[in-house]
This record gives structure tokens, C-alpha cells and sequence, in this order.
């Protein structure tokens, strides 16, 4: 059976509920994202995903990637050059704060120290990915995984919903909203979703920040490596590139050919459209993930402490955002 063969029907589901969602999006005043992130949890919930669809289905990490490097084609330059140190700072502080503070409540709450350190990585660099990344490093077991995991997937379902009525509260200008969110929120996709609920700046925003979090992936899972084999374990420029996101490098091209002067400006309308329809269909297939059957019971422990984490990082960025950026 050839790839197409066995991945087109799924694309098609996504396709279908993503076009459905953009529909909705331009005649309500519904957000065509979160929208998407709807229909496919209540797809995943009611009906369950088909055999025949799960192989295309579990394309959408690799649409959103895409979508995410046809974004930077929205970015300039001075976008980039003002505010970025000040980004880059605040992500690396964010991973290193959260890191600790999961470790040390985590061990004074009890939690095994595999659990902690997976939770430590879910929760402070993005989500899953980093749950992996470091199960990978540490020898966690599927116990362990499926622990943090449906803890982490519980968190991005709340702060869905939560964060963005949270800043229209707040009053917040928009790239200031943006990054905050990227600071805070644990996950690539659901980061997007909540900065494009309020507007695009915001959405760019947030995406960015949140990519810079996920650049220390590599970071965190070898320095995990070298403290559960006792120093022992061999590691270097291999061990971190193996860990990076390597779509990283393909949005940061295309904002450097962008902002070249090689793209005129109706082809990065043409880019940007693209980009928001890959979305609209990786974001049917977030909503799939966040399906609450696959949500394990985790207990309260690690919720307690996860949340713990999560106001304590959201309250700081947010004021370190509005004193700083």
C-alpha cells in the first residue's frame, strides 16, 4: 500500500473538520481555531478515530510543523531584532524556574523522581514532546510516560479555554499577551491556538516565544542523561541536535529569506494563508489528542504540583513581560 494510499483518508478527516471549522470561523464570531480544536475532540469522543483514518490522523504534528515554518514568513526583522533578546532571556529562565520547582516541590509532595522529572519536562519546555525526549534519556518506563502525559494533555484542554478569556480580562496588548502565553503554556499547539483566540500579532507572538522554550529540549534531555547515569553517560553536539525541533531551523530560513526583500508581499499573504489553513487541520488532530478517553487517571499529587508550577511561571513571566518587553 503506498503512503497516499494510507495516509489520505485521515488527511481527508482533517481536511473536512479543519474546512468545516474555517466555515464556522468566518460567519460566527468564533475563534476557526479553536473551533477545530472543538470538532476534533468531540469527533474523537463521541465516534472514536477509524483505523483507516489514525495513519493521516497522526500527520497533524507534521502539518502543524509546517505551519509554523510557512509563519515565519510574517515576521520582520525589527520584530525579531527589538524584542527578541529580551524573549530569549525570559524562555530560558521560565525552563530553568520550572524545572527546579517541579524537582524540589515534587520530591517534598513524594512523587517517584522518574515522575517528577518527566512532569519537570512536560510542563517547563513543551509538553509531550519533552515527556519523551527525557523518557528516551532517563529509561522512563510506559508507566511513568502515560503519568506525566495525561497530566500535561489535562493542562493544555484547561488553559485552552482558560488563558485566553484570562487576558481579555487583563487588558492585555496583544504581543504582550502573546509572549506570556508562549512563557506559560506547556504545549506547541495548544501555545498557537490560545495566542491566535485573541489575534494574529498575538498568535506570532506566542509561537515564536514558544519555539525559543522548545530549543532547550535537547538541553534538558542530555542534562537528565548525564544526572541519572551519575556523570557517566557520553554526550555532546549529537546528543542535543538529536533532541532539537528540527522545523526550528526551516522557520527561522524562511524569515531570513523573508526579510531578504526576495518575497514580495503577495506571496507572504499567500504564505500566511497557507500557513492558517495547515493549522486549522493540525488543530483537528490536536482536539483528536485531547480526547478525554486518553486522559489517565494521574491522581491528585502531580495535578497539585503541576499547577503549583504553572501559577507560580504564569504570574512571574506575566509581570517580568510587562516590566521587560
Amino acid at each position: 500500500m503506498s503512503l497516499l494510499r494510507r495516509i489520505g483518508p485521515g488527511l481527508l478527516l482533517l481536511a473536512a473538520l479543519g474546512g468545516t471549522a474555517r466555515a464556522v470561523g468566518a460567519t460566527t464570531p468564533l475563534n476557526p481555531l479553536i473551533v477545530a480544536i472543538a470538532l476534533g475532540a468531540i469527533a474523537a469522543a463521541t465516534l472514536g478515530v477509524p483505523a483507516w483514518a489514525r495513519p493521516g490522523v497522526d500527520r497533524h504534528k507534521l502539518i502543524l510543523e509546517v505551519g509554523i515554518v510557512l509563519l515565519g514568513a510574517q515576521l520582520t526583522l525589527g520584530q525579531l531584532t527589538s524584542t527578541g533578546p529580551s524573549v530569549v532571556g525570559l524562555a530560558v529562565g521560565v525552563v530553568a524556574l520550572g524545572v527546579l520547582f517541579v524537582e524540589l516541590v515534587g520530591r517534598w509532595a513524594g512523587l517517584e523522581a522518574k515522575t517528577r522529572s518527566l512532569l519537570a519536562a512536560g510542563a517547563s519546555v513543551c509538553g509531550v514532546s519533552a515527556i519523551i525526549a527525557v523518557a528516551g534519556s532517563i529509561d522512563g518506563d510506559e508507566a511513568d510516560i502515560s503519568y506525566a502525559a495525561g497530566t500535561v494533555l489535562l493542562f493544555d484542554a484547561v488553559t485552552l479555554v482558560a488563558f485566553p478569556a484570562v487576558g481579555s480580562l487583563l487588558g492585555l496588548p496583544d504581543r504582550t499577551f502573546g509572549i506570556w502565553a508562549g512563557l506559560s503554556l506547556f504545549s506547541t499547539g495548544p501555545t498557537t491556538a490560545v495566542g491566535f483566540a485573541i489575534s494574529e500579532v498575538a498568535g506570532q507572538w506566542a509561537t515564536v516565544t514558544k519555539l525559543i522554550r522548545n530549543t532547550l529540549i535537547g538541553v534538558l534531555a542530555v542534562a537528565y542523561a548525564i544526572y541519572y547515569s551519575g556523570g557517566e553517560r557520553r554526550t555532546g553536539p549529537s546528543a542535543v541536535w538529536n533532541q532539537f525541533p528540527k522545523f526550528l531551523v526551516g522557520f527561522l530560513l524562511v524569515a531570513v529569506v523573508v526579510n531578504l526583500g526576495t518575497v514580495d508581499g503577495s506571496t507572504r499573504a499567500v504564505l500566511g494563508r497557507i500557513s492558517d489553513w495547515l493549522f486549522a487541520f493540525a488543530f483537528v488532530g490536536l482536539g483528536v489528542e485531547l480526547n478525554p478517553r486518553r486522559l489517565r487517571s494521574t491522581g491528585i499529587r502531580p495535578l497539585a504540583v503541576v499547577l503549583a508550577q504553572f501559577l507560580t511561571v504564569s504570574l512571574l513571566a506575566l509581570g517580568a513581560v510587562r516590566l521587560l518587553v
